[in-house]
C-alpha cells in the first residue's frame, strides 16, 4: 500500500518519494519491519497463549524419548511468522504482481493447513493431527496453483540471454524476446541452463514444450510437498528449523535479486526475470520475521512454531525457488531438509519391512545425534545400525543447542557452495 502511495507522491513531485522504486530499500524496509513485528507482535501473542493455556500437549516416554521436559510451551508461533510476513508485504510490495499474489497464497494456503493441524493436536488433543491425506492434498493442490499459473499466466515471462553492452560511455542492456521458458538454473555446467523441453525431444517439435510443461506443473506439485514436509521434519528443536530457513531464506533473497538486475543477471550469465524483485521483498520479510521469531524460539524455547510455520517457511522456500527457475539448487541449498526426509523414509522402511538394519538410529536425522546406542538397543534390543555413534561405547550424545548450531552452521556452507557453483562452471 505504501508503495502505491509514494507512487502517486513520486507524480506530484513530492521529494524522496523516488526511494521506493529502488528494491534495495523496500527489502530493507520489509526486514526491519518484519523483524520489529514478530518481536512485538510475538511478546503478545505468547502471554496470550498462556493466559488461555494454548499451550503443548503433556509428552509420554512415547513422544518424549529423550525427557526434554518441554511441558508448558505454547504452540502454533507459526502465526507470528506469517503476520510479520504478510504485513509488511502488503505495506512495502507490489500487490499486482503476480509473484507477490503467489507468495502470498502460498503463505495463507499452507499456514491454514498447518493452523488446522496444530488446533486438532491442541484444542481436540489429538496427537495424530490432520490426516496425512488431507496434508498431502493441500500441498498438491497449492503446486498446481503455482505451476499452473507460471504457466498460463500472461505476466510471467523471462528473458533467457542477457546481454549489457558500453557504447558511447553508456551502459546498453540488450534481452532477448521475453518469452514463457522451460528452461532453468543448473549447477556446475557451463551452458548454466537446462531445458526440460529437452528431455522431450523425441515427441517432436509440436509436442515437447507441452510436455515439458506438464513435467514442469507435476515437477512443482512434487517440489512443494517435498519441501514443506522437510521443514516440517526439520522443526523439532529449539530454533532449529527458523535458524535453517533465515539462512537458505537469505541466499533465495540473493538468487532472486541476481534473477531481477539485468546486469547481475549477464554477468553470472543467468536468466533475467522481469518482475521478479517482489520476490527479493517477500523473501526479506521472510528474513526478517524467522530472525524476530528466534528472539522467542531459541532454546530455552518460549513458543513452538507447530506445522503451521514449519509447513508455510517450507511451502515459501520451495515456491520462491520455483518462481525464479532455480529449483534444481534446492537439493543442494535445503541439504538439511534433504536428510531429514531420507532418515525418516528409512526409519519407516525398517518398521514397515521388519528389517533388522538401518541407517540412523533413529528419524528425523537431528535426532539421531541426541540418541545414545546403548538407547537405540534398549529400544530395538535385536537391530543394528550404520552410523553408531563415537565415544566409548558409541554412547556420546550431544545438547539440542549444539546439535541446532552444528545443522545451521552445515546450511551456511551449503548456502555459500549454492552461491559459488555460479562460478563453478
Amino acid at each position: 500500500m505504501l508503495y502505491y502511495l509514494f507512487n502517486y507522491l513520486q507524480k506530484v513531485n513530492f521529494p524522496g518519494a523516488r526511494v521506493f522504486n529502488y528494491v534495495t530499500f523496500r527489502a530493507a524496509v520489509a526486514i526491519i519491519l518484519a523483524l520489529v513485528i514478530s518481536v512485538w507482535f510475538g511478546n503478545w501473542f505468547i502471554k496470550m497463549l498462556k493466559r488461555k493455556k494454548i499451550i503443548e500437549t503433556q509428552r509420554d516416554e512415547a513422544t518424549d524419548p529423550y525427557n526434554t521436559k518441554k511441558v508448558g510451551v505454547p504452540t502454533m508461533g507459526g502465526v507470528i511468522i506469517i503476520a510479520a510476513i504478510l504485513i509488511p508485504v502488503l505495506l512495502v510490495g507490489k500487490l499486482h504482481s503476480v509473484y507477490t499474489l503467489l507468495m502470498i497464497a502460498t503463505t495463507l494456503i499452507l499456514g491454514l493447513l498447518g493452523f488446522a493441524d496444530d488446533y486438532i493436536k491442541t484444542f481436540k488433543k489429538n496427537k495424530d493431527g490432520l490426516k496425512p491425506k488431507i496434508k498431502l492434498g493441500g500441498q498438491i493442490l497449492l503446486g498446481l496453483i503455482v505451476g499452473l499459473t507460471l504457466r498460463f499466466n500472461p505476466a510471467v515471462q523471462i528473458n533467457e540471454t542477457v546481454q549489457v553492452k558500453i557504447e558511447d560511455n553508456k551502459e546498453i542492456v540488450v534481452k532477448s524476446p521475453d518469452v514463457k521458458s522451460t528452461r532453468t538454473t543448473i549447477p556446475f555446467l557451463k551452458n548454466h541452463n537446462l531445458n526440460y523441453a529437452d528431455l522431450f525431444k523425441w515427441a517432436g517439435p509440436r509436442w515437447m514444450y507441452n510436455l515439458a510443461w506438464i513435467f514442469l506443473v507435476l515437477l512443482t506439485v512434487f517440489i512443494v510437498a517435498a519441501v514443506s514436509n522437510g521443514s516440517n521434519l526439520n522443526d523439532g528443536m529449539d530454533g532449529m528449523a527458523s535458524g535453517n530457513s533465515a539462512i537458505i531464506g537469505l541466499t533465495l533473497l540473493i538468487l532472486a535479486y541476481i534473477s531481477s538486475n539485468a546486469v547481475t543477471a549477464s554477468y553470472l550469465n543467468v536468466m533475467y526475470i522481469p518482475g521478479s524483485e517482489e520476490v527479493v521483498v517477500f523473501m526479506a520479510a521472510f528474513v526478517g520475521a524467522l530472525i524476530g521469531f528466534l528472539w522467542f524460539n531459541s532454546y530455552p524455547a518460549q513458543i513452538f512454531m507447530g506445522d503451521t510455520g514449519s509447513l508455510t517457511i517450507g511451502g515459501i522456500i520451495a515456491v520462491s525457488a520455483i518462481i525464479i527457475h532455480k529449483e534444481l539448487l534446492l537439493p543442494l541449498l535445503c541439504g538439511v531438509f534433504l536428510f531429514e526426509i531420507l532418515s525418516d523414509l528409512d526409519v519407516k522402511r525398517f518398521v514397515k519391512t521388519g528389517k533388522k538394519h538401518r541407517i540412523w538410529k533413529t528419524a528425523p536425522l537431528h535426532d539421531h545425534f541426541r540418541m545414545s546406542y546403548s538407547k537405540f538397543k534398549e529400544r530395538w534390543p535385536n537391530s543394528t545400525v550404520t552410523f553408531k555413534g563415537h565415544g566409548e561405547g558409541h554412547n556420546t550424545v550431544h545438547h539440542e543447542v549444539k546439535i541446532t548450531i552444528r545443522f545451521w552452521i552445515v546450511t551456511i556452507l551449503l548456502a555459500a557452495f549454492t552461491l559459488i557453483t555460479f562460478k563453478i562452471r
